[in-house]
C-alpha cells in the first residue's frame, strides 16, 4: 500500500494548493477588523471562540475594509428555529436610507423553520437590496436567485457557505455544493457583513482569500467609511440623557418619539461635525418639523411619511443643513462645544443617526 503514497499525495497537491492563501476574518478572541455599524454592544459578542449575534437590533457587523474579488467561506448555525439573518457581500459602510440593513448583495441564511413561499426560500437566496443590482442564476423572481436545491441543515447544526466573488460574479455553494449566485452586480466592491435580523446566530471559521483582478471604478464600488459612529444603538438610550417626559423610546431600529415634548440630549459635546439621520413621521398625511437642536437651535426642515435623509454640518460659527435631495440652509451659530438634543413636537421615528467628530 506504501506505494501508492505518493500517488495519492500528487492528486491531493493541487487541492490542497488551490485552499491556500485564506486569512481568518475573525480570531475567535474579540472584534478586532469589524465594525458594529448601528447595533449595541450586546448585539455582537464572543462566546467559546465564536462570534455570536443576539439578533437585536436590527442591523449588521462589517469588515474594516473593502474587498473586490475573493472566496469567503464562513459557517453559521441558529441556535433557535425559524431564525433569521445573512451575510452582506459589496456592502456600504453604513445603513441604507429609510433602513436598518446596508446596502449590498445578500446572501439569506434563515433556518428551515422560518417557512418559506414564492417569493424566497429558507436559505440560500443571493439578491440585491436597498440599491444594489443584480442578474440572478438559474431559478429567479424578479432579481433573485433561488437555489437549485435545499441543502442547509436546521436548528442548531452548522452550515457551511463558500462565497465566491470575481468581477461582479457571485457564486453560493452550500454545504459542499453551488447552488445560487449572480452576474453583473454592482457594487461589485465593498464591504463584508453579518445581518442581525431577529436570529440568534453563532458563526465561526471566516476565512477570506483574495482573488487577482478586479478594476472596479469608483461607479461600480461602496463609497469608503469615514469615522461616522452611530448616536443610537437600537436597545436602550445609552450616550443620551432624557428628560423626565419618556418621550422618546427606543423600539428596535427606530428611535421613536409620542410627539409629547420631551427633550433627549446627547451625552457629548462636539465642537466641528458631520451628522446625518432618517426621519419620518407617524401619520401618513402629516408633516412636522425636524425634531434636531443645536444650541438648542431648531434645524430647518420637515419631515414626511416618508424617510428622508438629512445632513447637518458644522464648522466654526457656520452651520448648514440640507435634505439628501433638497437645497443647504447654512446658519450662524456660536463657537465652541455644541449641545445636541432632539425634541419633537409631533410623533415620529428617528433612524441611522450617525456623528463623524
Amino acid at each position: 500500500m506504501t506505494r501508492f503514497l505518493p500517488f495519492l499525495f500528487a492528486l491531493a497537491a493541487p487541492l490542497l494548493a488551490q485552499e491556500e492563501g485564506f486569512t481568518p476574518l475573525f480570531n475567535g478572541k474579540d472584534l478586532t477588523g469589524w465594525v458594529n455599524v448601528n447595533g449595541a454592544p450586546e448585539t455582537w459578542t464572543v462566546r467559546e471562540g465564536l462570534l455570536h449575534c443576539d439578533g437585536v437590533p436590527t442591523g449588521a457587523l462589517r469588515t474594516d475594509r473593502m474587498y473586490e474579488n475573493f472566496i469567503l467561506e464562513l459557517e453559521w448555525r441558529h441556535l433557535v428555529p425559524s431564525g433569521n439573518a445573512g451575510v452582506f457581500i459589496w456592502a456600504s459602510p453604513l445603513s441604507a436610507p429609510g433602513q436598518p440593513f446596508l446596502r449590498a448583495i445578500e446572501v439569506q441564511v434563515l433556518d428551515h423553520g422560518y417557512g418559506q413561499s414564492p417569493s424566497y426560500t429558507t436559505h440560500g437566496d443571493v439578491f440585491p437590496i436597498h440599491g444594489s443590482t443584480m442578474k440572478p442564476f438559474g431559478r429567479h423572481s424578479g432579481q433573485r436567485s433561488f437555489p437549485s436545491e435545499s441543502r442547509s441543515k436546521p436548528s442548531p447544526e452548522w452550515n457551511h457557505y463558500r462565497i465566491t466573488c470575481l468581477d461582479g460574479t457571485l457564486r453560493l455553494a452550500v454545504n459542499g455544493k453551488e447552488v445560487s449566485g449572480g452576474e453583473a452586480c454592482s457594487w461589485r466592491r465593498g464591504y463584508l457583513a453579518l445581518e442581525s435580523e431577529g436570529g440568534q446566530v453563532d458563526w465561526r471559521n471566516l476565512r477570506l482569500k483574495e482573488l487577482p483582478g478586479g478594476h472596479a471604478t469608483p461607479d461600480q464600488s461602496a463609497p469608503p467609511a469615514d469615522a461616522s459612529l452611530s448616536l443610537y444603538d437600537g436597545r436602550s438610550l445609552r450616550g443620551w440623557s432624557p428628560a423626565s417626559s419618556p418621550s422618546w423610546q427606543p423600539q428596535d431600529w427606530e428611535l421613536a418619539s409620542n410627539g409629547q415634548g420631551g427633550s433627549l440630549s446627547l451625552n457629548q459635546k462636539p465642537g466641528d461635525f458631520h451628522l446625518q439621520f432618517d426621519v419620518r413621521t407617524e401619520s401618513p398625511d402629516a408633516t412636522a418639523p425636524l425634531p434636531l437642536r443645536c444650541n438648542g437651535q431648531p434645524i430647518p426642515g420637515q419631515a414626511t411619511n416618508r424617510w428622508t435623509r438629512f445632513f447637518v454640518s458644522r464648522r466654526g460659527t457656520s452651520l448648514t443643513c440640507r435634505a439628501a435631495d433638497g437645497p443647504e440652509t447654512t446658519l450662524a451659530t456660536a463657537d465652541g462645544p455644541m449641545d445636541i438634543s432632539l425634541v419633537a413636537t409631533h410623533p415620529l421615528r428617528l433612524a441611522s443617526l450617525y456623528l463623524k467628530p
